[in-house]
């Protein structure tokens, strides 16, 4: 029980750290004009959101004009709440919280898809190891999540009921990312969990854990989820959006150019041109951590054909609000933007 106060502080201490930050952020403009767009993502060292930091170091947001303003939270279901509540013009967090916020009566909309597989991994600790060989094996389990209603604990669900394990039969803990994560892990705080790029990386590295599951790829995502599964995208208020089109034309032409980069470049380049602060686990793990994701990103920023009616699936198959709810998915996303960046 020690351990467990003792995660659960240190992921407060994180939590309050990223909020202070978000705090003294929120004061400055950003509502469009003269070009300023605040946008809170939800990990900004999170490999899966990698375009967003990335496009602001190569130039391209101030080559369109732009001042953007990137602030971070510990979960992309924290990023959502402060778009929602009007504190930032966009978020960077996965796809399927459009669909969850149109039941709840809010229009959101993806501008850019960044990705066609979620770049999560399901870990599970070497203690666990023997007893969890498959998400039928969830039972009784205590499993960590980025945050409670954040994607990993919409995926996590998914895999527990599409194994025909009930939500109620295992425990989702909000452990966050990173070294809260890998503490909790350590600590027997969590039997394992759902993570990304770099966590993943240095929990291989510190040999702390082993692969259930890799969907970093979209074979992996097929393999788990039966299709592609779009997931870190910009996503923003669909009135803001439609108000505020040339803005939003310039967002999408930054981001675009910087998939393609991406599409073009080694890992080791990639990673030279991120904050030194990112590559925790040194230069060479950080490398690798970007070799292992990359395969998820798109190159154009377009939403795969399949990739919406997959994630309704999915989210329908444990969410309560959604399994009877009629969702309209042309309006969970629009690619009106990224056909037209160059």
């Amino acid at each position: 029980m020690r351990s467990y106060a003792k995660i659960s502080a240190v992921a407060v201490a994180a939590a309050l750290s990223l909020t202070t930050l978000t705090a003294c952020g929120s004061d400055s403009g950003g509502d469009g004009k003269d070009g300023k767009v605040k946008i809170m993502v939800g990990g900004l060292d999170k490999v899966i959101y990698l375009p967003a930091m990335l496009t602001q170091q190569l130039g391209y947001f101030k080559d369109e004009g732009l001042d953007v303003q990137l602030l971070s939270e510990p979960a992309g279901v924290q990023a959502e709440t402060s778009l929602v509540a009007g504190e930032v013009q966009g978020a960077v967090g996965f796809y399927d919280h459009t669909l969850d916020l149109q039941v709840k009566g809010k229009q959101v909309e993806s501008v850019v898809q960044f990705s066609h597989a979620p770049g999560e991994v399901e870990i599970v600790s070497n203690k666990a190891a023997g007893e969890i060989t498959s998400p039928k094996d969830f039972k009784g389990k205590k499993l960590g999540v980025t945050g409670l209603g954040s994607s990993t604990d919409f995926l996590t669900k998914y895999l527990a009921v599409n194994s025909g394990v009930k939500t109620s039969e295992f425990t989702p803990v909000a452990v966050g990312a990173g070294q809260t994560f890998i503490a909790a892990l350590k600590q027997g705080a969590i039997d394992g969990g759902m993570t990304t790029d770099p966590t993943v990386a240095q929990i291989m590295d510190q040999k702390l854990g082993k692969i259930l599951l890799d969907m970093r790829t979209p074979e992996g995502s097929k393999a788990a989820l039966g299709g592609p599964y779009p997931s870190s995208s910009l996503y923003m208020n669909t009135s803001w959006v439609n108000s505020h089109k040339d803005t939003v034309q310039k967002l999408a032409n930054a981001f675009v150019k910087t998939l393609k980069w991406m599409s073009t470049h080694t890992p080791e380049e990639i990673a030279a041109k991120m904050p030194a602060d990112y590559a925790q686990g040194g230069k060479e793990l950080y490398a690798q951590a970007i070799k292992s994701t990359l395969p998820m990103f798109t190159k154009d920023g377009v939403m795969p054909a399949d990739g919406p009616a997959t994630v309704e699936r999915v989210l329908k198959s444990f969410n309560p609000n959604l399994k009877n709810a009629t969702v309209d998915l042309n309006k969970t996303y629009t690619t009106e933007f990224v056909k037209k960046a160059g």
